[in-house]
């Protein structure tokens, strides 16, 4: 998830992936000028940011 956040980050597509419904707020304003995405890739980094249901993220 963190390559698919690294290549399309800007546009929501790894909070689409993972089931979140905020993901089009990503792809209105480039995921926060790039804010947002750096913030969700340490978060998957560290383990902090799981699916949307509540899954944990797993490699």
């Amino acid at each position: 998830m963190i390559i698919v956040a690294w290549f399309a980050g800007g546009f929501g597509i790894h909070r689409l992936m993972m089931g979140y419904d905020n993901w089009w707020l990503m792809l209105l304003t480039f995921g926060g000028c790039g804010v947002w995405t750096i913030i969700d890739m340490i978060n998957i980094i560290t383990g902090k940011m799981n699916m949307a249901d509540g899954r944990v993220l797993e490699s």
